[in-house]
């Protein structure tokens, strides 16, 4: 087991970040943490990574106690915050040969593990680090936290504010990193993204709301579920919310889905409804749930 969480609990004064949160991460997995901003991902993986202590709880990180043996995990994990923490007045190569001094060994020792995604960046490697575009310091920060070789890599919110093009090639090297044998901690907002995890955790106001790989949460999801389109946007999603048996309403792409409280749900009532309210060009279809779908209904 590459890492083990027992009723980890965390509070700040008043506000509960963390309540009994418990699942394990197999070595070698990618694992994902789901949940919007002020979920308790960023607590969790302070606390995972030796920065802050939990209230209740006990975990362990590549066999290492979180509390006790905290020195032992600093050198077996690579933590990349959420927000870019390089210095910024360094170029690339000193970032990198910085990081890799703290560690006790050099780009040339790990060269193999970073390779991949060093030579994207190389072009780069005089200019400051505050000087690069998101994707390039997005890179040159999982490189940073990769040049000693850690056995478990702790990714928070990596790919926020970063393209769509650089969010797709990050996943890549992930992939990659996976086959190594790295064990892969990542958090993100973006439900698009869970669908790459092998196993994900939902997580909403501290608590964990299911365990899974991506299909069985999906699977998991109770109602038959519809994709509703009109010609206004606005006065569907307001006609949607005050029909007397909708179940849930949310803004999806272009469409609206929609689901329906009774079993013997027509849609062609739905349809005469809509009709009603001065909508036209109506479209209502089923659809299949999604993650995103999923995690809106176990966090209701």
């Amino acid at each position: 087991m590459s890492i083990s969480i027992s009723h980890i609990s965390k509070s700040y004064k008043k506000v509960n970040a963390l309540k009994d949160i418990s699942f394990e991460v197999e070595a070698g997995e990618l694992f994902g943490l789901i949940g919007p901003d002020g979920a308790g991902k960023t607590t969790l993986f302070r606390i995972l990574t030796t920065l802050l202590i939990a209230n209740e709880g006990t975990a362990t990180v590549a066999g290492f106690d979180v509390v006790v043996e905290y020195k032992n995990i600093r050198k077996s994990v690579g933590y990349m915050p959420g927000k870019f923490s390089l210095y910024q007045d360094l170029t690339v190569a000193e970032n990198l040969n910085f990081f890799a001094t703290i560690f006790g060994t050099t780009v040339e020792e790990n060269y193999d593990l970073i390779k991949d995604i060093y030579v994207q960046i190389e072009p780069f490697k005089d200019r400051r680090a505050g000087k690069l575009s998101g994707g390039m310091k997005q890179k040159l920060a999982l490189c940073c936290a990769l040049i000693h070789k850690p056995k478990v890599l702790f990714l928070d919110e990596p790919t926020t504010g970063v393209d769509p093009v650089s969010r797709k090639e990050f996943w890549e090297m992930l992939k990659r990193l996976q086959l190594k044998g790295i064990t892969i901690l990542v958090s993100t907002p973006y439900m698009d993204e869970a669908a790459l995890c092998d196993r994900i955790a939902l997580i909403q106001d501290g608590k964990i709301l299911e365990i899974d790989t991506p299909e069985a949460i999906v699977r998991h999801y109770p109602k038959a579920i519809y994709n509703v389109k009109a010609n206004n946007m606005y006065q569907l999603i307001k006609s949607l919310n005050d029909y007397e048996h909708n179940h849930s309403v949310y803004p999806f792409g272009e469409y609206v889905h929609y689901t329906d409280r009774r079993t013997d749900f027509n849609p062609k009532e739905l349809l005469q409804y809509l009709e009603s309210n001065n909508l036209s060009a109506i479209e209502i279809e089923p659809t299949v749930a999604t993650i995103e779908d999923t995690f809106m209904e176990l966090a209701k």
